[in-house]
């Protein structure tokens, strides 16, 4: 994401530009009229974060369990700052694009890391039930030695964090409690979307096979929405909007719809490129096949299969041999599937486009740079 500095620079150039194309515009031209720096510059938004885990590790430890702020702390600094932390500094960007220059910035940051730690408390929960090895290229928190299952427990310490964090420094905003209510029902979706993964994953037939009957667009749009779309897009957006005292309902109505339609888009290019793209350019091998992932190549293969690729499909899918996965791969290469996912983008892009453009108001109540800074960098992703 952008920095401050660079968000104030950029939001100066596009705003006249690019508020309010008056058509839908082919996507090479639409990218290539908005200039992102290329330097991903979050200085601002970490200098906050040592700030944070001392109030919640130092400052506001118990004092008779010393074992436990220092065990946080080592939890805290190895899980919560070491991704791209793309959603904080998402709602950093958002709120500079909202209020340029806000004297409430600093403020937009440390409410970007109580983003940054639902997402580490998701994640380390997640590695558990997966069974991950390692995450984003270290060693999971629950493989570390005397850590185990009491990553669990750790898990809920996290999200414990973000609440301290929003008490500490939003308590007398007039929007506190609507924060604290956004955080509260997006961690329930979330949940529910892990929920409805797994179980749709468990399902076999009486065989025990992999229960690809169960594998529709409706569960997979299901899945989707409430694991992914909630926490990665819409949170981040709406919880800027909300520091900027945006709350009129056909604009939040309309927010909705974008960032929701914003994470069905990144989750089947993730499915995508977890078959099609190069591990030297994504930074991770696809394993959605072998886990037997209800993801939208599977779901699109089953709806374009034959009888007789349907049934290897059955055979095959979710079997860790390297056989079975090439069979379902060369099957999905028959199906033409990414020339469907390229023709999927395309409209996708312009769908989204679409209504960025039908922003209530012309874009003045809601700037529509605050959706194409992201839609941009959703694009041919790693292409």
């Amino acid at each position: 994401m952008l920095s401050s500095m660079g968000v104030g620079l950029f939001a100066a150039s596009c705003r006249r530009a690019i508020l309010r194309p008056p058509t839908v515009r082919a996507m090479s031209t639409y990218v290539e009229s908005i200039k992102v720096t290329s330097k991903d510059d979050s200085r601002p938004f970490m200098a906050v974060f040592p700030d944070l885990v001392r109030e919640l590790t130092v400052e506001g430890a118990e004092k008779d369990i010393p074992l436990v702020p220092k065990h946080l702390m080592k939890c805290i600094q190895y899980t919560v700052p070491t991704g791209k932390r793309n959603r904080g500094l998402a709602l950093a960007t958002s709120y500079q694009i909202l209020k340029p220059n806000d004297k409430d910035q600093e403020l937009a940051y440390i409410l970007g890391w109580c983003v940054e730690f639902l997402q580490a408390f998701f994640l380390v929960a997640d590695d558990i039930m997966d069974g991950s090895e390692t995450r984003r290229g270290k060693t999971t928190w629950y493989k570390h030695e005397n850590v185990g299952l009491a990553a669990f427990n750790d898990s809920i310490l996290l999200e414990t964090c973000l609440y301290t964090i929003l008490e500490n420094h939003f308590k007398d905003k007039p929007y506190y409690h609507d924060l604290v209510q956004e955080f509260r029902t997006v961690t329930r979706y979330t949940a529910m979307g892990q929920s409805l993964d797994l179980l749709t994953s468990l399902e076999k037939t009486p065989e025990g096979k992999k229960n690809l009957d169960a594998f529709d667009m409706s569960r997979y749009s299901s899945i989707v929405r409430m694991k992914t779309s909630y926490y990665s897009f819409y949170l981040p957006v709406v919880l800027a909007m909300k520091m900027a005292r945006i709350d009129n309902p056909e604009l939040c109505r309309q927010a909705k719809t974008i960032l929701l339609e914003m994470g069905h888009f990144f989750q089947v290019q993730d499915d995508y490129l977890d078959v099609f793209g190069d591990p030297k350019v994504t930074g991770k091998v696809g394993t959605d096949i072998v886990d037997g992932k209800c993801s939208w190549l599977i779901v699109v293969a089953l709806q374009r299969a034959n009888p007789a690729q349907r049934q290897a499909l059955k055979e095959c899918y979710g079997v860790d041999d390297d056989s079975s996965v090439e069979k379902v791969k060369a099957i999905y290469n028959d199906l033409k599937l990414p020339k469907i996912y390229k023709t999927f983008e395309e409209s996708s892009f312009e769908d989204i486009q679409t209504h960025i453009n039908q922003l209530p108001g012309g874009g003045q109540m809601l700037p529509p740079l605050v959706f194409e800074v992201f839609l941009k960098k959703l694009y041919k992703r790693h292409v």
